[in-house]
């Protein structure tokens, strides 16, 4: 069934308002029509709908609440991906998986290494489509959450933050000794509900050495994500994967 992200002043009473581009895209792409049911999720509380089309308009879709749903998509482990700025459209393929994999909310990185430099314009312009990628996989993927899209943090933005997850996990192919195995059952050992966890991954050249010596001093957690050399739009995808795999109950 179809999915679409509302907010609490698009719900009046038992009828939900769907605006914007949602309307034309249920119109002219899904041609939907009076009767037929899609789901709605109330972005502001996180709650979800089954709802009947009642009113099919030009600048609005009128549907009424048939029944509320259980929200059942979204992860007691929320992981955050702090990105290097990759080249070309790869930071959308990473956004648009990791929306699809689970991911909690995304932050760009300008980095040492990073090829891309991004003026305020340009990452004002970047941010908006990014946000958009995000939502559109949310609700192919049936979310009950659209995961944020941050501006773009440097090195020393991420280490203030430190405090703010139980653990920040930091890619880097020179590492030897430390796995993310390991790391895993430490997290493991917080026996908590909810676990919020950063994975911090580099550009195409990699983090530069300054970097990780930054990092490490505020707290992440250097590891080696195996014997091969993984690239930059594999990363995310990779750890995701192991971590909601081995740490979701």
């Amino acid at each position: 069934m179809p999915k679409f992200f509302v907010n609490q002043t698009q719900l009046n009473n038992e009828k939900i308002f769907i605006e914007g581009q949602d309307v034309k895209h249920i119109k002219n792409v899904l041609r939907m029509k009076v009767g037929e049911h899609i789901d709605v999720c109330n972005v502001d509380v996180t709650q979800n709908y089954e709802c009947e089309i009642e009113e099919i308009n030009n600048e609005n879709i009128i549907c009424k609440i048939i029944k509320e749903r259980e929200n059942d998509s979204e992860s007691k482990v929320k992981i955050t991906i702090f990105q290097g700025l990759p080249k070309a459209d790869k930071m959308e393929l990473v956004i648009q998986k990791s929306v699809e994999l689970g991911v909690y909310n995304i932050v760009p990185v300008a980095m040492k290494r990073c090829v891309v430099k991004l003026d305020s314009k340009d990452v004002r312009k970047k941010v908006e489509r990014w946000q958009k990628i995000s939502e559109v996989a949310a609700k192919q993927c049936g979310r009950d959450i659209i995961p944020k899209v941050s501006e773009v943090v440097k090195i020393d933005d991420i280490c203030k933050m430190m405090d703010s997850y139980d653990k920040i996990i930091v890619a880097y192919e020179n590492e030897k000794d430390n796995t993310l195995k390991n790391e895993i059952q430490k997290i493991r050992m917080l026996d908590k509900e909810e676990i919020k966890i950063g994975v911090l991954i580099g550009p195409e050249g990699g983090i530069d050495e300054k970097e990780i010596e930054v990092l490490k001093s505020a707290g992440g957690n250097i590891v080696t994500l195996g014997k091969r050399i993984l690239r930059t739009e594999t990363v995310a995808l990779n750890v995701l994967s192991i971590l909601l795999y081995e740490l979701e109950k």
